[in-house]
């Protein structure tokens, strides 16, 4: 008799499709398993949450190798973006415990190394961070949370936090006025629309173009904040933008200093909202084995989609691949995959 296929939860009627169409659906789609529940059942599939939880949490320990193989990649990159956003766990020592977001690459496909991991924990402290980055010295884009100044890694402060600071201000102006907060998002908007110019050139041709174009409006920009810092009531909502950027300004315009760099934090931001969104539809996570099983099973979904790879086939051969050859990890890399 020939040998049973491998398969990724030995002795379940678990295949890898199935598999990756539960952790698809919830992970990528923001459906609950009660609610996946709910459809088989509807077509005559009697499968429990529980069960489904159970196979969840089975590949995610599966799948971690995978992850930790995307981590050491990241954390090789000479430059990343770290963002944050809270989850409540039911079982957690804390009543608001925290996903940590780390990506590298562009939005856009290319010659970039496209990876976003997720990293639980019941905390916000800088330890978070640093037990993560594990020494990691390279550039970090970040925005004005103090606690990634602990970690070893240079930080690049974002252009984007610093515009909503007086967008806020402006709102406050009333319709069709024209005020001091004009002129400093005239300035960003100027910084943004050199960025937009030479988004596609090669690193050098952006080192070059930043340094000739946009220097002189950052310089433009810091003397204007400097010489309206004692004129403005400090605790008013432009003293406040403008104490915000004068604390973020020396990280901010580190930007100008390498072209592989960006002028603000959005790749983070756009990272972690598909896991902001999904968690409006299930909420919370029950334990903390479950909330870091979520965090590996995210980052293989953001990853594959940040590759452009349907996320379904990825995670099914992802699955069946490691029930087969175990070792064999470089192998799913998403960009191994892709052009395989």
């Amino acid at each position: 008799m020939a040998p049973m296929p491998a398969t990724p939860i030995p002795k379940s009627i678990a295949t890898a499709s199935l598999l990756s169409q539960i952790i698809t659906c919830k992970y990528q789609f923001g459906l609950p398993l009660y609610r996946q529940e709910t459809m088989l059942s509807d077509i005559g599939i009697e499968l429990s949450r529980q069960t489904m939880s159970s196979w969840i949490l089975r590949c995610a320990t599966l799948l971690e190798p995978l992850y930790m193989r995307l981590k050491a990649i990241l954390l090789a990159e000479p430059a990343i973006h770290a963002d944050e956003t809270p989850l409540k766990v039911i079982k957690a020592e804390k009543a608001t415990s925290y996903m940590w977001v780390y990506c590298c690459g562009a939005d856009a496909l290319g010659s970039n190394t496209n990876i976003v991991l997720f990293d639980y924990h019941n905390s916000r402290r800088a330890q978070c961070a640093i037990d993560f980055l594990d020494g990691y010295q390279g550039y970090m884009h970040v925005d004005g949370y103090k606690a990634y100044e602990s970690t070893q890694a240079t930080l690049v402060a974002c252009l984007a936090h610093i515009r909503r600071k007086f967008i806020d201000v402006k709102k406050l102006q009333g319709k069709k006025k024209t005020g001091k907060v004009d002129i400093v998002l005239n300035l960003i908007g100027k910084l943004y629309g050199i960025e937009k110019r030479i988004k596609g050139k090669s690193v050098e041709e952006k080192l070059a173009i930043r340094q000739s174009q946009a220097k002189p409006i950052v310089t433009t920009l810091y003397n204007w904040l400097i010489e309206h810092k004692e004129k403005i009531p400090p605790k008013s909502k432009l003293g406040e933008a403008i104490s915000y950027s004068l604390n973020q300004f020396e990280k901010f315009q580190r930007y100008l200093e390498d072209g592989r760099l960006s002028i603000d934090n959005n790749r983070a931001e756009r990272a972690v909202k598909p896991f902001v969104i999904g968690r409006k539809a299930w909420l919370f996570s029950y334990t903390n084995t479950g909330a870091n099983a979520s965090a590996i099973l995210y980052s293989l979904v953001e990853t594959a989609k940040a590759n452009n790879l349907l996320v379904h086939d990825y995670i099914a051969t992802c699955l069946q691949q490691i029930a087969e050859k175990p070792n064999n990890i470089d192998a799913l890399l998403p960009w191994n995959i892709k052009h395989s």
